[in-house]
């Protein structure tokens, strides 16, 4: 017998994407240089097949006709991102107006499609200009961030339902500061303690903006969560699972939605040495008094940890995975394309902890979703039969569905991606649209997904 899962009213279903990953260069849009345009070309080695940000899924060129393929498969809510590079190419200073018009012709676009508009200030594309300078290492980036956030406002204000003002703060300095994926390739945990610090109070100078605007529409932030699962219950696996929590969610999670960074990081980063140098009360009394409106929750797989088996070594570089080691669960269920566990329940236990931890704030699933390589094997009859994305998106609003009936504050929900997207360093390598880009022609399909999920949003839910 099957089991209809219903949704609320007005229940956000969308999909997600950024301006980087799905605009696109042409000629004559008087983009400046982001750090992506740069590195995909000067580090060219490092992305998959080579494939630079001037081969992505062509949104700049393509809005309109992209716009009406999320109308027709019922979306009622789409996320994109501004690009800071594109509005104000050097970061500061004059403004394009070739990005005004282009911006202003989406956000109304969407509009007039009967979408509500979710847009993101940063996702992860500092403009180059600024990045020379130091970019979030550099105090005088978050006065620019505030100016470019402000001039968003004043410029887009009337046309967009959601503001947020970073997505996953935490990346562009573990990515880039600590662990050697992002521009500018640095590993220095004081350094990356330091960028996202200047993250968070950017974040606080942007909502504060806003706040003087008095605007009728909201302001949030978007995070990844990774929820953490120690090997067994042993202490010394508990406190494994503790610390990587510590370092990886309550590190950020605390700072913007209770206002205070924990005190137990304080304490480890003091003994060690790692605080970053440049706090002031100012900025600290800045983060408490902050508050937002709308959180957003990225969540695509667990962190699974265990008591450390080696010492660390007293002359490496200070990491947070100095407390802890990876845990390779016996069985676990894995997407092999991306080298990622799949674990649906997951999602319920990140909302369950945002009721429990964090006030009940309204949230969203602002980005779910699964990657998967050469997937034109699965095409049939020219469609995708990608049932292994139905199956993965079944799952996860399973397990969101019961934590709502539990009581979480939850709004919608936003696959990644639409248009399978140019991905960071994995390029084209994993697909994970509803609507399939063929390299070559530019062509854009609806997979079998996307289907699934139109009739999903008809009904405001499913039966299985």
């Amino acid at each position: 017998m099957k089991k209809e899962y219903k949704f609320p009213e007005n229940f956000f279903w969308g999909t997600a994407t950024s301006a980087v990953q799905s605009e696109g260069r042409v000629s004559g849009d008087q983009k400046g240089m982001d750090i992506w345009d740069y590195s995909s070309k000067e580090y060219n080695h490092r992305f998959y097949h080579g494939i630079t940000t001037e081969q992505v899924s062509g949104f700049y060129r393509d809005y309109r006709e992209d716009i009406k393929k999320a109308s027709d498969i019922s979306l009622n809510s789409f996320r994109t991102s501004i690009s800071w590079a594109r509005l104000i190419p050097n970061g500061v200073g004059e403004i394009n107006p070739e990005a005004i018009t282009f911006y202003k012709n989406v956000f109304t676009e969407l509009r007039e499609k009967g979408l509500s508009v979710f847009v993101n200030l940063y996702h992860f594309d500092m403009p180059m200009a600024l990045q020379k300078e130091g970019g979030f290492e550099n105090k005088n980036t978050i006065e620019a961030y505030k100016n470019y956030a402000e001039t968003c406002f004043d410029l887009f204000g009337d046309l967009v339902d959601y503001w947020f003002t970073f997505n996953e703060p935490m990346i562009p300095a573990e990515a880039g500061y600590l662990h050697d994926r992002h521009y500018p390739y640095v590993v220095d945990f004081k350094r990356a303690a330091q960028v996202l610090h200047n993250i968070v109070v950017s974040h606080c100078e942007a909502v504060r903006v806003f706040r003087k605007k008095k605007r009728n529409n909201q302001i949030g932030i978007i995070m990844d969560v990774l929820p953490v699962y120690p090997r067994s219950s042993h202490p010394a696996d508990m406190e494994a699972a503790r610390m990587a929590d510590l370092f990886y969610t309550r590190s950020l999670n605390e700072v913007i939605l209770k206002g205070e960074y924990p005190v137990e990081l304080i304490e480890i980063l003091t003994e060690y040495n790692q605080l970053p140098p440049q706090v002031s009360k100012e900025e600290l009394a800045l983060i408490k008094a902050t508050k937002i409106d709308l959180l957003g929750i990225n969540y695509y797989q667990p962190r699974r940890v265990k008591a450390k088996e080696c010492l660390v070594n007293p002359n490496g570089v200070f990491m947070p995975e100095n407390f802890f080691d990876p845990y390779i669960m016996p069985g676990r269920r894995m997407n092999t394309s991306r080298g990622i566990e799949i674990y649906p329940k997951g999602i319920y236990d990140i909302a369950i902890n945002i009721k429990k931890l964090y006030g009940d704030i309204p949230w969203f699933v602002s980005e779910n979703g699964i990657g998967i390589q050469d997937e034109e094997a699965f095409i049939r009859d020219g469609i995708v039969q990608d049932d292994y994305r139905i199956e993965f998106l079944t799952e996860h609003l399973q397990w969101l569905h019961k934590a709502m009936k539990e009581g979480v504050n939850c709004k919608g929900y936003h696959m990644w991606t639409f248009v399978d997207c140019w991905s960071w360093i994995n390029t084209f390598k994993n697909r994970y649209g509803f609507y399939r880009l063929n390299l070559e022609t530019g062509e854009k399909t609806l997979k079998k997904s996307g289907i699934w999920f139109k009739e999903v949003i008809e009904n405001n839910g499913f039966e299985v």
